[in-house]
């Protein structure tokens, strides 16, 4: 597909009859309108103008309800580089879950060869292959704009990802990438752990859910090599990485001499009680690292005690652990509960899934009653029934709503995205999340007594 911008355009800065030019583009290109894009455009124009001087992000993201068989495309995709171009006051675009192709991709890696104003770009879970990220790469080469881009959920593999590492040699201000779900491989990791040994601007990146067929995890140990050396990147994600103990091992090593990390994201890998004592020892030598989620693994109650006793005495920088779907028992659960009672800086905690007895539940009953839990910053919530404290789950978490919202209700996303909040400024976020916590402590001091 044959596409060019003309660069003798002019350029608006300023919030004007949005409408009317996408119409006018979709009539030079030949290009039918989506009466999906036209409808949020037009709801863009009868925004207040000053609510889109600071920068605007046009959100036209595919799986909406409101028109479910017109989800952009690479036509649309064509006209929409066009609004970009010429309208410099809309500084991001939310595309995600849309039938873009390489072309769309393509289309895109121009634009940001001569953006100098668009700074969000997300593009996840799209129909991107390998060659559109070889033009997004390029064209972040020397863009100087971009901040944040998610990639996640196409399927751009481990060519794909080449390209992504050959940029953050040259690109000076990423700061966040996505290519989690990519279908990455074992050289690609290599090789972005390789860059990011010298790369300056990159705040967080996920690589999850990689194609590794090896069980020597190279991958991982390159990855630790790099974050003995890195002292910028603050957001790390290994999801499903196939990580053991071993894995761990090496990146609490290394991670004892990182003084950047604040988030560290293994949900859903191999790590038993062993590499839980790894992360034990990391933990007693207090390092900034301010989020730790290890849901979906299987550290179990001697992997939660030791964790339990670094938060209890040796620890004041954790605010945020997910343990989570851990074949934890009471005893474990026991153990963390009494680690809360003496450790006022974790604030975060979410258990569900694992094997609560009435111990445990009795436990968390009460700091939640006592307010050392927030019914916000939680995933349980007691109740009782026959004299009994039984738990209940809350849809909250660390990173709920990712690939997913929920269709109906209103979402809170302070609870429900905690890892978004938690990572501004500890200090101050907390009392966003903590907006409205009057929940119902009173039912729950009304309740049984303990």
């Amino acid at each position: 597909m044959d596409f060019t911008l003309d660069h003798g355009e002019s350029r608006v800065n300023s919030p004007g009859r949005l409408t009317d030019f996408y119409l006018q583009t979709c009539a030079e290109l030949k290009k039918k309108p989506n009466p999906y894009i036209q409808e949020v455009i037009r709801q863009t124009d009868r925004l207040p103008p000053g609510t889109m001087y600071g920068g605007f992000t046009l959100t036209l993201n595919g799986n909406t309800r409101l028109f479910p068989n017109h989800k952009p495309t690479d036509d649309d995709a064509a006209v929409l580089v066009h609004v970009l171009h010429r309208h410099t006051y809309i500084t991001g675009i939310d595309l995600q879950y849309s039938n873009l192709t390489n072309c769309g991709a393509e289309m895109f890696g121009k634009l940001l060869l001569d953006s100098t104003t668009l700074t969000d770009l997300n593009l996840m879970c799209n129909e991107i292959g390998s060659h559109g990220a070889k033009w997004l790469a390029k064209g972040l080469q020397f863009n100087r704009s971009l901040k944040n881009l998610r990639m996640n959920g196409n399927k751009i593999g481990n060519k794909g990802g080449m390209h992504f590492a050959t940029m953050l040699q040259l690109n000076c201000t990423l700061e966040s990438l996505d290519l989690g779900d990519c279908d990455l491989e074992i050289q690609s990791l290599i090789a972005l752990a390789t860059v990011l040994h010298h790369n300056k601007s990159l705040r967080a990146i996920d690589v999850g859910r990689p194609i590794i067929h090896t069980i020597q995890e190279e991958e991982t140990v390159h990855m630790a090599h790099m974050l003995q050396v890195n002292h910028t990147l603050q957001e790390l994600h290994l999801i499903k990485m196939g990580m053991t103990n071993f894995g761990i091992q090496q990146l609490c090593d290394k991670l004892v001499h990182n003084q950047s990390l604040r988030l560290l994201d293994l949900h859903c890998n191999q790590i038993s009680s062993d590499g839980a004592k790894s992360l034990a020892e990391l933990l007693k030598h207090n390092t900034p690292l301010k989020i730790l989620d290890l849901a979906a693994n299987r550290i179990e109650d001697d992997g939660l005690v030791c964790i339990s006793d670094a938060l209890r005495y040796m620890n004041d920088q954790l605010v945020a652990l997910s343990v989570a779907r851990n074949n934890i028992s009471g005893i474990g659960l026991m153990a963390l509960a009494n680690a809360l009672k003496s450790n006022n800086t974790l604030t975060n905690v979410y258990v569900w899934g694992n094997n609560f007895d009435e111990s445990a539940s009795i436990d968390f009953a009460k700091l939640i009653k006592a307010g050392r839990l927030k019914p916000k910053r939680t995933d349980i919530s007691p109740y009782w029934i026959d004299g009994r404290v039984y738990l209940s789950e809350l849809a909250h978490g660390l990173q709920m709503y990712y690939y997913w919202t929920p269709l109906y209700g209103d979402i809170d996303e302070a609870a429900c995205n905690a890892n978004t909040y938690l990572l501004k400024d500890p200090n101050t976020s907390l009392s966003q999340i903590d907006i409205e916590e009057s929940v119902d402590t009173s039912s729950i001091e009304g309740s049984q007594s303990f």
